[in-house]
């Protein structure tokens, strides 16, 4: 049995960085920062970052581009893949990414008040209030044209993170020409 799955759960390096591909589909670059704590043989606490490069395509990074910002608590569900090019030197380059298939947003910072007006979310969301970080079963229908504060989906720092919000199953395929791809 082969597996190709990544969860990550972390903060952004950087804001998002978005483009749209030359047929029109909107991509999404994002750096995550992860970090592990470990104790070494001397009894001392150490920790390390790790930095990851993520991608996000079509809704998911119309999702990303709207509510990520540097510093945010993201979890990134998706699986790794490697590209490779030849450089202007003409030396062949490798990158190897996270390519999202779901996403969760983290909490919302303290100065961030009101209800804001966003595109369409076809997922399921969670309410953003502290007092009820449990997921509800309602979906938004496909005319709605604001999405309230509370319908922001969030995962909370402190507690077990459950199954994903947004799906990339929910979300319609589309074919992705390699030359596309604006990188």
């Amino acid at each position: 049995m082969n597996l190709n799955r990544v969860i990550l759960v972390g903060r952004l390096a950087a804001d998002p960085e978005s483009r749209t591909t030359p047929t029109g589909q909107e991509v999404v670059s994002i750096r995550m920062a992860t970090n592990r704590v470990w104790t070494d043989q001397a009894g001392q606490k150490q920790e390390q970052a790790e930095f990851h490069s993520v991608t996000l395509w079509g809704r998911l990074a119309q999702i990303a581009s709207q509510y990520l910002k540097k510093g945010g608590l993201v979890m990134i569900e998706g699986r790794l893949q490697t590209r490779s090019w030849t450089g202007q030197d003409n030396l062949k380059r490798y990158k190897t990414e996270v390519v999202a298939e779901n996403l969760q947003l983290g909490p919302r910072s303290a100065n961030e008040s009101g209800t804001r007006s966003y595109g369409n979310n076809n997922g399921y969301f969670q309410n953003s209030s502290p007092m009820s970080q449990k997921f509800t079963s309602q979906k938004p229908t496909i005319a709605a044209k604001e999405v309230a504060d509370e319908e922001i989906p969030v995962i909370n720092e402190n507690e077990p993170i459950n199954e994903p919000i947004i799906s990339s199953s929910e979300i319609e395929e589309a074919e992705v020409d390699l030359k596309d791809i604006p990188f």
